[in-house]
């Protein structure tokens, strides 16, 4: 491919015949704009169906395939920097220096020189050598990419247990809802509400959970969410009342939020990148297993024992999972914000030392100050001044030529060094005490000959000397004029006047703020760990290490709802709802359906067995649809000329709706007409098989498209599943369905998703112009 070839992009016209013109973001004449409002490229109008944005071809998430393992993030310069922190490692810095509109990071000063690009430290990689280890791993044994692998692994595994449990909650007492109205003595179609309740806790909890993850680490959380999680089991066994077994299941919801939105940033935290696929096949597969697998075991509970035995059973089945949560998952944030290295160019100061000899004066504590610090002389300084070491001067050390008032400056200034040979004879002759008081050199300002000067400036040199233990009002306001090429003091303000002034120059010494910068608050936890050795196990069972960064708390809970805007998130959340959501209602009916004695006339053992089929479908569909999904985009990039763009995973909506209308209109209609039991469970199976699909390609398209938000899109996305789709269907859907049949309620079911993913088609056509849309507005940094 050709367009793979970075290379061969320098030859690719840029006019009319080009056809994305490229050539003006790889030449090595391209000249960058860092505004929005370009002029527009010669590009074409569409790319494989995407109408591409008029003004740019740096829209973010794009991206240009270079090779089968390396590709280019297009719109990087265009995308907004964050200005607050996420559950998931994003590889975006925050608070980096901005433009004065707050929209991109600070570019280079126009018109100059750019400084030669650091060294690259040699990159870390596996032992074999194979694979450049993303992200890179600190030094420090303390970092969780550092720790052993059965160590990773071992928490990996104890959270996807916990997290398989979770999950297996929704649907607990599907299977026994018969029971659970013969026992307080109402309706089977209002026992759904236990459900929907539950994930609306769900939703709220989630929304609470991730912020304070954020804030206080995510240790904290798992480990209050598996004392909540006890509790509230208990809480539900006991329930004297339907109103308080309502009531426990809505606290239970919120105690296990954390398992939807938290483990998928954890192992992002331990694992690297090569490491995360299969960790995350690990944890989806527990995750969907204890979805369906759960709900199998509690309807064998429920016909042995009876549904509260559930609840008693799940308390201590978590109370173990709560230990091996406190034992073997540590806390795993660690901050890999990019930080600035420090420099190693010497600098005027450092040169003075090494020629000296090393000089330590004690400095005061940084006075930590918002304001700038005001530069004496600003307003009149020079411009045209040279910097280099000067030849001998006549002035001795001891004698001071001050120069008269003057109020003109002088434009053309040469700023040096004394011989040091001077220097060294008065060092000589001064004792131990003198010679250690007057260690400081000369410093000498001296004008080039062919500068005009005044009658008044008899000398031609001003030396400020150790042995002057005061300077002229003038001379002190002189100096600070001095300027380096680039703009800035070559001795800085009075305050390093005062370093060559005397014996007490330590004590007047002044430092200004931005000499030196307090520890951002989101560092210090991990600082603290990369000068500590190896924490050991008892170390590590600390439950709680204090505040990670200094974030507001309801700035960071509110964030996910901003994301309502982003057209790409609003389709995500909705096909996620639907996805997991259809499931969801199958399983409030479960009982109406299989245990009416007018149908199938089930046990509770009959219908949890029922859950086989969707356990089959959803490993199908979750295995299948990555691969699909890849395959198709894939293709699809390469006859886009290597460019990929996000709404090219909206093509897997065509196997969605084929599927999941399929699916839920054949199971209504099997059920109505009382086919054989068969029948409709096989269309049970075929909805989890599409709604497998549903949600992998969301998540992945709502990824792809806001790859730095992707910690409040999975929040939005929970949120969305839980609130506005799973509580409000378990209000009236079972009722519903006990008045006009399951035959009817799931063919409007499935219109109802024909008609949601109908919105693809404009989502296809105009994604690209509106994510680009949504970066010039801002509106997430902006809140």
């Amino acid at each position: 491919m050709s367009s793979s070839n970075p290379s061969m992009s320098d030859e690719k016209p840029t006019g009319a015949k080009g056809r994305w013109g490229f050539g003006r973001l790889f030449g090595k004449n391209g000249r960058r704009n860092d505004s929005d409002d370009e002029q527009p490229r010669s590009t074409s109008k569409w790319s494989m169906g995407v109408l591409n944005d008029p003004n740019t071809v740096e829209v973010p998430g794009s991206v240009l395939l270079l090779a089968a393992h390396r590709n280019e993030p297009l719109g990087l310069r265009n995308m907004n920097a964050r200005n607050s922190h996420s559950s998931i490692p994003t590889g975006f810095p925050v608070d980096i220096p901005m433009t004065p509109g707050g929209t991109r990071p600070m570019p280079g000063t126009p018109g100059k020189k750019a400084a030669p690009p650091p060294e690259e430290e040699e990159k870390k990689t596996t032992e074999d050598g194979e694979i450049i280890l993303d992200p890179q791993p600190d030094d420090s044994v303390n970092d969780p990419l550092n720790w052993p692998s059965w160590r990773r692994d071992t928490a990996l595994l104890s959270l996807g247990f916990y997290c398989m449990l979770g999950g297996g909650v929704t649907p607990l007492i599907a299977a026994g809802f018969t029971d659970v109205a013969r026992e307080y003595n109402v309706e089977v179609e209002t026992v759904s509400l236990t459900t929907g309740l539950y994930m609306m806790g769900l939703g709220v909890g989630s929304v609470f959970a991730s912020p304070t993850a954020i804030l206080f680490g995510k240790r904290p959380v798992y480990l209050a969410s598996a004392i909540l999680f006890i509790g509230t089991s208990v809480w539900a066994g006991y329930s004297p009342s339907f109103a308080s077994l309502i009531a426990a299941r809505v606290f239970q919801g919120i105690a296990i939020s954390p398992v939807e939105c938290l483990p998928s940033a954890t192992i992002a935290e331990i694992f690297f990148l090569h490491e995360r696929a299969y960790r995350i096949g690990i944890y989806t597969l527990l995750l969907l297993g204890g979805k369906n697998l759960v709900p199998l075991v509690s309807a064998a509970i429920i016909g042995r024992f009876g549904w509260r035995w559930v609840f008693w059973i799940l308390a201590m089945i978590v109370a173990i999972a709560g230990v091996l949560l406190f034992l073997f998952v540590p806390e795993t944030f660690w901050d890999r914000t990019p930080t600035r290295k420090p420099s190693k160019r010497p600098n005027f100061f450092r040169r003075l030392s090494s020629r000296y000899g090393p000089h330590k004066t004690p400095l005061p504590a940084p006075r930590i100050s918002s304001d700038r610090p005001h530069s004496p002389g600003a307003e009149t300084r020079h411009h045209n001044l040279h910097v280099g070491f000067s030849p001998a001067t006549e002035p001795h050390v001891g004698e001071a030529a001050v120069e008269s008032p003057s109020p003109a400056h002088h434009k053309n200034l040469h700023v040096g060094f004394s011989e040091a040979s001077e220097v060294e004879k008065q060092l000589d002759k001064q004792g131990p005490e003198d010679s250690q008081q007057s260690a400081q050199p000369s410093i000498t300002v001296s004008k080039p000959q062919q500068a005009a000067t005044s009658s008044q400036n008899a000398d031609k040199s001003m030396v400020i000397s150790p042995a002057s233990p005061r300077m002229s009002q003038h001379n002190l306001q002189d100096s600070s004029h001095l300027q380096t090429p680039d703009g800035r003091n070559s001795i800085g303000n009075s305050s390093a006047i005062d370093y060559f002034s005397g014996r007490n120059a330590a004590d007047r010494e002044s430092i200004s703020s931005a000499s030196f910068s307090a520890l951002p608050k989101i560092r210090q936890y991990t600082h603290n760990l990369r000068q500590q050795p190896a924490q050991s196990f008892v170390q590590q069972l600390k439950p709680y290490h204090g505040r990670l960064n200094a974030d507001k708390w309801h700035k960071v809970m509110l964030r996910p709802f901003v994301l309502f805007a982003y057209p790409a998130v609003l389709w995500s959340s909705v096909i996620y709802a639907c996805s997991i959501g259809w499931l969801i209602v199958i399983s409030e009916t479960m009982a109406i359906i299989y245990r009416n004695p007018d149908t199938y006339n089930f046990t509770a053992l009959q219908t949890g067995l029922v859950y086989i089929s969707p356990f089959v479908g959803g490993i199908l569909g979750t295995g299948v649809a990555g691969k699909i999904s890849d395959i198709i985009v894939k293709a699809m990039a390469r006859r886009n000329g290597g460019l990929y763009e996000p709404e090219f995973r909206l093509v897997m909506a065509i196997p969605i709706l084929f599927t999941t209308c399929i699916g839920l209109m054949g199971f209504g209609w099997s059920a109505q007409i009382q086919d054989h039991w068969v029948v409709p469970t096989l269309f049970f199976g075929i909805v989890s098989f599409g709604c497998s699909l549903g949600s992998t390609t969301s998540i992945t398209f709502c990824v792809d498209s806001y790859r730095q938000y992707a910690g409040e899109a999975l929040v939005t996305l929970n949120f969305s599943k839980n609130i506005l789709h799973g509580l409000v269907f378990s209000l009236f859907v079972s009722h519903w369905l006990a008045d006009d049949g399951p035959k009817m309620v799931y063919i409007w079911i499935g219109v109802i998703q024909l008609i949601l993913l109908l919105f693809t088609i404009p989502l296809f056509i105009y994604g690209k112009r509106l994510r680009m849309w949504t970066v010039r507005k801002n509106l997430m940094e902006k809140f």
